[in-house]
C-alpha cells in the first residue's frame, strides 16, 4: 500500500468494512469517507458479478471523491469480497431486496447524512426500483450511467449501428437472423459484434481509464485477499443464466415513470448498448420531473478517463450542492 492511500485511511474519519444482512445473507460493506458529515452515496456496480471500479477493495485509492462524500462500496453477492454461487434460482428481485435493505442499513447508521445511490449499468436497475419503492423516502436523489431501460441488444439501433459498421458482410447476413431469436448465445455474440466493430462500449476518442491503477489498488488492498481479488472476475455469476434471461427481457420504462426523488441519469454519446437514443426519447416523452438527462462526450457504455472524471465532477457538485 503507498503512503497517500495508508494516510488517508488513517486520517478519513470513516474508513472501515462493516457486515451487514442484505437479502437474508451476512455481507461485508465497505465505507470510506473523509468526513463524516458528508453526503454519502452507495454504488451499485454493473455486471452483474463486476465490481469495477468502485469496489469493496478500493478503500483508499480515491481521495479526490472521498474528500467531499462518503462512499459506501458493496461487491453485490457473488462477487470480490462477498462471493456465492448464484443459481438459477437468483433473480432481479433478490438483488432489488438487498438494495432496499443497504439503504435502511445505511440511513440507520447516519440518519442526518444526505444518502445518494449510483447504479452503473446493471446497477442502474437496481437503482431504478429503489427509487419507486418506499425506500425512496430516505433518498435525496439518485444517478446513474449507462440505463438500463428496455430491449437490451436485440433493437434496431444495434442493427442501423452494426449494418453501418466494417463488419463483415457475411456476419450482417448472419445478423439479420439472430437479431429476431432472443437468447443468451444470441446476445454474446451479438456484443461481440458491438465490441469489435462499434465503439458502443468503448470510444476511441477517450483515453482508457486507469484500469491498471485499479487493479493494483485491489491487490494491495488492507480489504481484499487474493481469493477476493480473483472473485472480482471468476466469481459465482459464472454458471448463472436466469439474470441474463431477466435483462433480456427486462422493461423498466414503468418504474421510471414513477420514481419518487431527483433521478439524474447520465449516458455515453456512442452507447448502444443501454441505447442512449432510446433514453433520451423517453425521458421526453415521459411525464415525470423527476427525471433528468446529460449526455456525456466521447463516451460508451463503458467509460474512459475523461468520460468517468465528468461524471464523478457532475455526482460531486450536484450532492455538495
Amino acid at each position: 500500500m503507498n503512503k497517500s492511500r495508508k494516510t488517508a485511511i488513517q486520517t478519513d474519519e470513516l474508513s472501515e468494512l462493516r457486515t451487514l444482512t442484505l437479502g437474508g445473507y451476512p455481507q461485508k460493506v465497505m465505507i470510506d469517507g473523509k468526513y463524516k458529515n458528508n453526503p454519502i452515496v452507495i454504488c451499485l456496480h454493473g455486471g452483474p458479478g463486476s465490481p469495477v471500479p468502485f469496489s469493496e477493495g478500493c478503500r483508499g485509492i480515491f481521495p479526490e471523491i472521498t474528500e467531499k462524500l462518503t462512499l459506501v462500496c458493496w461487491d453485490q453477492l457473488g462477487c470480490g469480497i462477498n462471493n456465492h454461487p448464484i443459481d438459477d434460482s437468483f433473480r432481479i428481485k433478490n438483488f432489488t431486496d438487498m438494495t432496499s435493505d443497504l439503504i435502511r442499513e445505511t440511513k440507520r447508521c447516519f440518519p442526518e447524512n444526505k444518502l445518494y445511490l449510483f447504479g452503473i449499468s446493471w446497477g442502474s436497475i437496481l437503482a431504478a426500483y429503489a427509487a419507486a419503492s418506499p425506500e425512496a423516502d430516505m433518498l435525496d436523489g439518485v444517478f446513474t450511467y449507462g440505463q438500463v431501460i428496455c430491449e437490451m441488444t436485440f433493437n434496431s439501433e444495434v442493427k442501423k449501428a452494426l449494418e453501418a459498421s466494417k463488419m463483415p458482410e457475411s456476419k450482417k447476413k448472419k445478423l439479420g437472423a439472430i437479431m429476431n431469436e432472443r437468447n443468451i448465445d444470441n446476445a454474446k455474440l451479438i456484443m461481440s459484434f458491438i465490441r469489435k466493430y462499434t465503439e458502443g462500449y468503448v470510444c476511441k476518442a477517450d483515453k482508457s481509464a486507469p484500469i491498471g491503477s485499479i487493479i493494483k489498488g485491489m491487490l494491495t488492498s488492507p480489504d481484499y485477499s487474493f481469493k477476493d481479488f480473483k472473485a472480482v472476475a471468476i466469481n459465482g455469476y459464472m454458471k448463472n443464466s436466469s439474470l441474463m434471461k431477466e435483462l433480456l427481457e427486462i422493461d423498466i420504462r414503468n418504474v421510471l415513470e414513477n420514481v419518487k426523488v431527483p433521478y439524474f441519469i447520465m449516458q455515453g454519446d456512442k452507447d448502444i448498448v443501454t441505447s442512449t437514443e432510446m433514453v433520451k426519447s423517453f425521458i421526453t416523452e415521459t411525464g415525470n420531473n423527476n427525471l433528468s438527462f446529460a449526455e456525456i462526450e466521447n463516451s460508451g457504455h463503458i467509460t474512459g478517463r475523461s468520460a468517468m472524471d465528468k461524471i464523478i465532477d457532475r455526482i460531486v457538485r450536484r450532492a455538495s450542492s
